[in-house]
């Protein structure tokens, strides 16, 4: 019963296989594969943006970070909330690669930043001259890292703020087919029509073993992040066991399966919660990733049966068997249902 994270689960036999193929001849390095010129074409028609310039890294760090980095200067602040996945799980990676910029927490509702909040953090920056930071990117968490979903009308109310200051706005999508599922949108209608500029295409929560995507809809910024990427020591030298991946990825719609998977799973675990009486949401679960609250005895008993999960707010260690703590609970594509009942019914007890 592993519901700790989406990148505990294991790869896909497809994605498995593509890289054995991929294994058999030789290659050009550094992205010059055609592996990796097929996955161009496809992710611009995937996205309906035949002038995109698309790149393949190794990690959601690394897509963020570089994507962030081109967008902005050394001087300029990244405007986000406070749970975005660039301020709780990176290690301050985003300004590293920035060369000295910093993040401006938008206050959010349920990890989402809204238009009104957004544009106060704005005109807050650039009011101290040259002493203060200036103004730069817009970056939304899609998923939340609470589990939440922005939608189609929230991104392009956040856009049409961040275009008023000429500001670019990136897409952090490590979960970005979990949100496409949950919307039932096409990816054009979640970015570029909706106003975002780039985006990090995940991959590694999804089904692969590591890769995403950074896609910018304006080619202006390619060259500036090709630089970027190799200064970072972010570019593969084997870099067709990266275009592999996501080969296998795009084919047949195995990206919109694999996230549809978890999000049933997730479905029927949230599902089954409700049915506790002792349970309580802590955010609405839009996705693949269930926040719930219940008693210490019922987080125990899930303990001492093997599941594996994060207790998120409050700690196992206590004498008070009814006090409430919080769990994070993720669920991959693999996730059987057998694993989500058992792990209901110890809830219930």
């Amino acid at each position: 019963m592993y519901f700790a994270s989406d990148n505990a689960g294991p790869v896909h036999p497809n994605v498995m296989a593509a890289l054995e193929a991929a294994n058999q001849n030789y290659a050009m390095p550094y992205g010059a594969d055609r592996i990796n010129e097929e996955v161009v074409k496809r992710i611009r028609a995937m996205f309906d943006a035949p002038e995109a310039a698309v790149y393949l890294v190794a990690t959601g760090t690394a897509a963020n970070s570089i994507a962030l980095a081109t967008l902005s200067n050394p001087w300029e602040t990244v405007f986000c909330s406070p749970m975005a996945h660039i301020q709780e799980d990176e290690c301050n990676a985003p300004e590293f690669y920035m060369g000295g910029g910093k993040l401006t927490l938008v206050p959010a509702i349920d990890a989402k930043m809204t238009p009104d909040a957004l544009r106060k953090s704005i005109t807050a920056e650039e009011v101290r001259g040259v002493h203060g930071p200036q103004r730069g990117p817009i970056s939304i968490t899609q998923v939340t890292e609470r589990g939440t979903v922005y939608s189609v009308g929230e991104i392009k109310a956040l856009t049409a703020v961040a275009k008023e200051y000429d500001l670019p706005v990136h897409l952090d999508g490590a979960r970005f087919t979990n949100a496409l599922v949950s919307l039932g949108c096409s990816p054009a209608e979640m970015t570029w029509k909706a106003g975002v500029d780039a985006v990090s295409f995940g991959g590694t929560k999804n089904g692969l073993m590591g890769v995403e995507a950074v896609i910018f809809f304006d080619p202006k910024h390619a060259w500036e992040f090709e630089l970027r990427r190799k200064r970072g020591a972010h570019l593969f030298s084997k870099h067709r066991y990266l275009s592999a991946q996501m080969m296998a990825y795009l084919a047949n719609d195995l990206w919109v399966e694999l996230a549809t998977s978890a999000n049933t799973n997730a479905a029927r675990l949230a599902s089954g919660l409700r049915q506790c009486p002792d349970v309580r949401f802590d955010f609405h679960p839009d996705a693949n990733i269930v926040f719930a609250s219940f008693p210490r005895s019922a987080h125990k008993r899930l303990h001492d049966a093997g599941a594996i999960y994060y207790v998120w707010e409050g700690t196992l260690e206590g004498d008070d068997p009814d006090e409430m703590l919080t769990a994070r609970m993720v669920c991959d594509w693999s996730i059987s249902d057998d694993y989500i009942d058992r792990f209901v019914a110890l809830v219930k007890g």
